[in-house]
């Protein structure tokens, strides 16, 4: 067992061509990502597989580091537009799962860990692919954090070698929720007319997620079973509007692959047993998400077409989404008994055009699939329209300025 207390030093540990494994979105243990990224220019050339990016730890890497992700989220996009970053194409259930199959291989793999008094660990704040590349990796580095969480489900597993421990120096990342605009309030009252009762949730990051369940004071007995959760779900449990009583399966709990948010969901979820992290061939999982009742999957684009097709990986062929669980989600909620799909996104873009569009660059999402489109415009319902009915509700919810020019190339859709 290596000194806890010892700064890491990875001449030696990189060899060239290694694919390095880090822990993603706030479960980045930064102790070891920084000192990584200030040996970098010492160590043979080697990639770094990120997930969602949320500190500014890669901005600076030298140019021997290259990175390779499922998406481009959060910081990411930094990556992406500086030419660094090589995207795999991939639902996220199938990314783990590739993981799991050995169908990617990992060299290193940093890891951030909570310990409990006992000893045991938990992967804390993701319970991801990370613990399946460690099983075949030559090298896991485990930096361990008093700070962060320790979380049923997501314990380290016994017959994983932990090759090295150090002690974290860093407390665990956090990311705060985004200030909501008026656009996003509206999304948000439109969006929470469609979710009952009952309903057991999946979202995303980002305002509008968070803008909606910041809406849903009046709703009862809801549930979660969700790719992550964040700050906004404590407050729905400590209110009684999440109880997870009616989810048809793992009742009384909060299910959930990650964790993302502040020391508030931290010290929530930290021993909790009413939360519960799992891999993602449980939280992404078709059967399983076609158990539960009334799945609710609320999902963001960055087009939607007239057709009623849905891109969230790329505007003007350059990538700055992910596939993520959107449509590993969206086939489970219409599974669901009672189930619903939402797609939420604002009308328009930061420099003004369309996000409604006549057909999508990319399909993420494919048209067959697609449940109700909300924008703060109001609600398209497309399930069971034709192509002409759907282009129609589609132009009713774009931006006012922009429905002229679609209603006219709206003959196209074929």
């Amino acid at each position: 067992m290596s000194d806890e207390s010892a700064p890491i030093d990875f001449a030696g540990l990189i060899r060239a061509g290694d694919l390095v494994v880090c822990g993603q979105a706030t479960a980045e243990p930064l102790t070891l990502t920084e000192a990584l990224m200030a040996q970098a220019a010492d160590l043979p050339p080697f990639r770094l597989m990120v997930g969602p990016v949320f500190s500014d730890t890669f901005v600076a890497a030298p140019p021997n580091v290259s990175f390779v992700s499922y998406g481009v989220i959060g910081n990411a996009r930094k990556l992406a537009r500086a030419g660094r970053l090589d995207v795999v194409p991939s639902n996220y259930s199938a990314f783990c799962a590739d993981f799991a199959a050995g169908h990617h291989r990992a060299g290193v793999v940093l890891v951030q860990l909570a310990e409990a008094p006992d000893g045991r660990l938990s992967a804390s704040l993701s319970c991801d692919y990370v613990i399946d590349a460690a099983r075949r990796a030559r090298v896991v580095i485990a930096e361990i954090n008093p700070d962060a969480p320790f979380t049923y489900g997501a314990e380290w597993p016994g017959e994983v070698p932990i090759h090295i421990r150090i002690a974290a120096r860093r407390t665990p990342l956090e990311l705060p929720p985004g200030t909501l605009d008026d656009v996003s309030r509206q999304i948000a009252a439109n969006a929470a007319g469609l979710i009952a009762d009952g309903a057991t949730l999946q979202f995303g990051v980002g305002k509008i997620p968070d803008a909606i369940l910041s809406s849903l004071a009046h709703a009862r007995d809801l549930g979660i079973h969700s790719g992550l959760i964040n700050d906004a779900v404590v407050e729905l449990i400590e209110r009684g509007v999440v109880t997870n009583a009616r989810k048809g399966i793992d009742p009384g709990v909060t299910v959930t692959n990650q964790l993302i948010g502040t020391q508030r969901l931290y010290c929530f979820a930290h021993q909790n047993r009413s939360v519960r992290l799992q891999p993602a061939a449980y939280t992404h999982d078709h059967g399983v998400l076609g158990r539960i009742s009334r799945l609710t999957a609320i999902n963001s684009a960055l087009q939607v077409g007239l057709d009623g097709s849905v891109n969230a990986e790329t505007l003007n062929g350059v990538a700055i989404g992910a596939i993520g669980g959107q449509l590993d989600f969206v086939r489970g909620a219409n599974a669901s008994p009672g189930g619903r799909t939402l797609i939420a996104l604002p009308a328009t873009a930061p420099d003004g055009a369309s996000r409604i569009v006549t057909r999508v660059e990319t399909v993420t999402t494919p048209r067959a699939d697609v449940d109700a489109i909300v924008t703060e415009w109001g609600v398209a319902e497309l399930r069971g329209c034709s192509l002409a009915e759907r282009a129609r509700r589609m132009i009713t919810i774009a931006a006012p300025e922009h429905r002229d020019r679609l209603a006219e190339q709206a003959r196209t859709i074929a």
